[in-house]
């Protein structure tokens, strides 16, 4: 089982950004692919993107490229997502998740890939 502990979150202006991160440990934690979902209230939890435990895949939601961006120092195992131009709509819970231990360029986008998940951390986005 990986433990992950997000940070990050908080209250920003349309246009503004923020940077989450989250912090990985567990045997495996080095070697399991991660991502980033999202859920806003009385909605379902969304993928957001994903990215290899290598840190060299990545993946998006065709919505969000351009404006987010996923990334990973595997020195401090440690997944961050760096979101810019932030909307209202992007107002949510986000989570952190952790996929089972893969090879090195494997980046899942299924919910249900994801075994271990953080917390959540608010974003909230006014206008």
């Amino acid at each position: 089982q990986v433990q992950l502990v997000e940070s990050g979150g908080g209250l920003v202006q349309a246009g503004g950004s923020l940077r989450l991160s989250c912090a990985a440990s567990g045997r495996t934690s080095s070697v399991s692919p991660m991502g980033w979902f999202r859920q806003a209230p009385a909605k379902e939890r969304e993928f957001v993107a994903a990215i290899s435990w290598s840190g060299t895949s990545t993946y998006y939601t065709d919505s969000l490229k351009g404006r987010f961006t996923i990334s990973r120092d595997t020195t401090k195992n440690t997944v961050y997502l760096q979101m810019n131009s932030l909307k209202p709509e992007d107002t949510a819970v986000y989570y952190c998740a952790a996929s089972a231990a893969s090879f090195s360029t494997y980046v899942p986008t299924n919910l249900a890939a994801f075994r271990s998940w953080g917390q959540g951390t608010q974003v909230t986005v006014s206008s």
